[in-house]
Formats: structure tokens, C-alpha cells, sequence
């Protein structure tokens, strides 16, 4: 990026005034904004930018495409780091315009910002497609991992309607020795004697 010696010194200047968190307690609340914004994050904002616009865009995006995986997350800083380098990009391009005044000088730098937007506007498109496709990766395997929900409740509906098996009627008591005749006791009236009920009747007849 392309500035003059005045600006050199307007950002030395403010860089004093924003030299980042000085109290124990502010340095335990940024110290994991590397992990939670990603590992270039620190090498991307430089001295004179503001790290709460970059850390905005994170948090706008990030609600945007909600990462699941470490994959997820990466593809989420390229799109940021090339939104952030982009608007770099605007800030170079205006200063061209409005400070260099030698007019081939000023179409080689503008050819080069050119060019750099181009590669960071394809890195971001790039970045969005790549997301695209790691979310409906995922979501495929989450579903392909996970049962159905819903063949839980029709097994339980079928085994309720299914009725419960009729009991076993009993077997009748084993017959010892069917061949031999059963032996029964005929009640007689009164006044006569008992007799058993199939044997040859012992009175001859004399008659």
C-alpha cells in the first residue's frame, strides 16, 4: 500500500494511542481472540487498523455460516481475510488517486491494486463455494450416521397393535395302559346287591 510520509506519521501517532490492552484483566480477554478468530488474525490487522471492525466482520459472518469442523472455520477466515484485504484495497486505491501525481506512475500501482482485488474477490467466491460443499458433506454424514428417528416409533406402534400369543391349551393326562378295560362301580338300589359293571353275571339260571 502506497502512502505518503505524513500518513507514515499520523499512524505512528495513533499507534501509540492503541497499543492494545494493558490491565491483567484486559490481557486475559484477548488472549485467546487468535483461537476464536483464527491464526491470522494478528498478521492481518495492521497497527493502524481497527481491530473491533475486523472482529465485527468475523462475528457477522460467522452468525452468517455458523462453522461446525476446523474445515469449516478455515474456509470462514479466507472469506474474511479477503472481505478485510479488500476494503485495504479501496483505501490504497483512493490514495493513489488523490496523492501520486505522476499519471504513469499512478496507472502501475492502480494495475497492481487491480490486479490484487481480483485474486482476493475470487478467493472469496472460492472460499463460499468450498463452505457450500463442507456443509452438505457434513450434513449428509451427520444423517447417515444417526438412525431415523422416525422407524423407532412404527417398530413400537407394531409391537402394541401386534395381539400376544394365545396360551397353550393343556395336554390331556397320559392313559397308562389303554388296551386294559376300565373298571367302574355302578351304584345299585337299594335292597340289591353291588356288582361290578362288566363282569359275567355269576348266577346260573337252574331253571
Amino acid at each position: 500500500m502506497v502512502i505518503s510520509e505524513e500518513q507514515h506519521e499520523a499512524n505512528r501517532e495513533n499507534a501509540q494511542h492503541s497499543s492494545g490492552p494493558t490491565t491483567e484483566a484486559g490481557k486475559q480477554a484477548v488472549r485467546y481472540n487468535a483461537v476464536k478468530y483464527g491464526l491470522r488474525t494478528r498478521a492481518t490487522i495492521l497497527p493502524w487498523e481497527s481491530e473491533t471492525r475486523y472482529y465485527q466482520l468475523w462475528d457477522e459472518l460467522e452468525a452468517e455460516w455458523q462453522p461446525q469442523t476446523r474445515t469449516e472455520r478455515a474456509y470462514l477466515e479466507t472469506m474474511v481475510t479477503s472481505q478485510w484485504l479488500l476494503r485495504r484495497m479501496a483505501v490504497s486505491e483512493k490514495q493513489i488517486l488523490t496523492e501520486v501525481t505522476f499519471i504513469e506512475k499512478q496507472y502501475k500501482l492502480l494495475a497492481c491494486v487491480y490486479k490484487q482485488r481480483a485474486q482476493l474477490e475470487r478467493a472469496f467466491r472460492n472460499a463460499v463455494e468450498d463452505m457450500k460443499r463442507a456443509r452438505q458433506e457434513r450434513e449428509a454424514r451427520e444423517k447417515r450416521d444417526l438412525p431415523s428417528r422416525a422407524a423407532v416409533p412404527s417398530r413400537a406402534r407394531q409391537q402394541a397393535v401386534q395381539p400376544p400369543p394365545e396360551p397353550l391349551a393343556p395336554e390331556p393326562p397320559p392313559v397308562e395302559n389303554p388296551a386294559e378295560p376300565t373298571w367302574l362301580m355302578a351304584a345299585a338300589p337299594v335292597g340289591q346287591t353291588i356288582g361290578l359293571c362288566g363282569l359275567p353275571s355269576t348266577n346260573s339260571d337252574s331253571r
